[in-house]
């Protein structure tokens, strides 16, 4: 259950460390490294045994500029040595469990206890109150239906900092029908479904739904894309930059020079191929290491994205360091017959919520005709009947998506391997069409 007094402490602390001197946050930095570097060595298998066979001791690291000194963790090394990712202090019973959405088509399951989800709930709010969020804002969110449940009884009676959920999964006619009764003050989403939401409140000249402001992320978003959105809802739109092991990672100020970087809940490192970290204004890997996750520590950790660190000052006064431009996956919008346009998000969440999804290791889709989509899908293991998982994977995508069944067909292909793109990355949703959505 939320502490709603822990939450509302630490968010009272996390605002006011964005304006640290920056000597001062350099200094908090290094302090909460230490600590968790000395935690992860004495109470986690995993990084004891890796600083053990590199000859590391905890004292080695005494700031950030020593982390070079640790290798850099990926996420299947994490997958395979979950267990040992774990902290001995606690009881896997008494921990949440979670797991990231599959954007790239593996799913990665982590921990963490009652008291980080309500350091993460504070960390997700921060940004929002830094571009002028009110705690009584009305505040509409698109989201996946599982989500819903995270906003509780006790935050929806008091009406304080409580979303108004709205399925991601409806198409985007019905979602502004509901936006416009609800009128928000705030609205946020993926940027893809506030997209669609900008076209077809567009369509049909809705003038009902003016927010103060939009937050949009999870996907990379183009300049025009963002400014049509702005056009269309005449508010500003504000990025963020999140995963959902390490919660809110950057964020936009009303500033909107560039991105905060949540320096004093994470290390980021922008680093080169050698794992070397590039200078202000070059292109890196990005490599994170959380301050706050004792569960289950994340260092030195890649987390699958580029970007580019900054060396420039905000306006706002902010002392946090700034990030540049974020390159992550980019993945396709697909058209259906009917023209009903689907942001890759459904895709990623319908199949997540799919009954057989755990014997999954990867997916993809594949638009190969207006009413052709392949879904390929690399197994965990041969445990599933292949004929079987293909027969309700198709009925439900159909349901979850209410695609009629005549008009479009799914083919179901099991590989071996599903190939990266020539960026490095794995586009979890492919559209070979050569007509693409286009905004004025």
């Amino acid at each position: 259950m939320t502490n709603y007094f822990r939450v509302l402490y630490y968010l009272a602390n996390m605002v006011r460390r964005t304006h640290l001197d920056r000597d001062e946050l350099i200094k908090y930095q290094n302090k909460k490294l230490r600590k968790i570097i000395r935690h992860a060595y004495d109470c986690v298998p995993f990084y004891h045994e890796k600083l053990k066979e590199l000859g590391i001791k905890p004292s080695d690291i005494k700031t950030t500029k020593d982390l070079g000194k640790l290798p850099i963790i990926r996420k299947d090394e994490i997958r395979k040595n979950l267990n040992e990712m774990i902290c001995r202090e606690y009881d896997v019973e008494n921990l949440e469990m979670h797991w990231t959405s599959g954007s790239t088509g593996q799913p990665l399951l982590f921990y963490i206890t009652k008291e980080e989800d309500d350091f993460r709930k504070a960390k997700h709010l921060r940004g929002n109150i830094c571009c002028g969020q009110k705690p009584r804002d009305c505040w509409v969110t698109i989201t996946p239906p599982f989500r819903f449940a995270r906003t509780t009884k006790l935050q929806r009676i008091l009406g304080f900092y409580a979303p108004i959920p709205i399925s991601v999964l409806e198409d985007s006619a019905k979602q502004v029908s509901i936006i416009e009764k609800i009128k928000p003050d705030i609205m946020d989403g993926y940027s893809s479904s506030l997209f669609l939401l900008a076209k077809e409140a567009e369509k049909r000249e809705s003038k009902a739904i003016r927010p103060r402001f939009l937050f949009g992320g999870a996907e990379l978003t183009d300049d025009v894309s963002r400014r049509y959105v702005e056009k269309v809802f005449e508010a500003p739109f504000y990025d963020r930059y999140a995963t959902i092991e390490l919660e809110r990672m950057a964020w936009q100020c009303p500033a909107r020079m560039e991105y905060h970087i949540d320096a004093d809940t994470i290390i980021m490192q922008f680093v080169d191929a050698n794992g070397e970290e590039v200078s202000a204004g070059e292109r890196g890997e990005i490599v994170c290491t959380s301050l706050f996750n004792y569960a289950m520590p994340f260092i030195r950790y890649a987390i699958g994205d580029m970007g580019i660190p900054s060396d420039e000052e905000c306006s706002c006064g902010r002392t946090f360091p700034l990030m540049k431009v974020i390159e992550g996956r980019k993945d396709s919008l697909i058209v259906l017959p009917d023209g009903r346009v689907l942001s890759p998000r459904t895709f990623t969440i319908a199949i997540r919520m799919f009954k057989l999804y755990k014997h999954m290791d990867q997916f993809r889709v594949i638009q190969k005709k207006p009413d052709l989509l392949e879904i390929h899908i690399k197994k965990k293991n041969d445990d599933v009947d292949e004929s079987i998982m293909e027969t309700e994977l198709v009925a439900h995508i159909k349901k979850m998506l209410n695609i009629d069944e005549h008009k479009i067909t799914f083919k179901v292909k099991f590989v071996e391997n599903i190939p990266l793109d020539k960026s490095g990355k794995l586009m979890i949703v492919v559209s070979e069409l050569k007509t693409n959505l286009q905004v004025k």
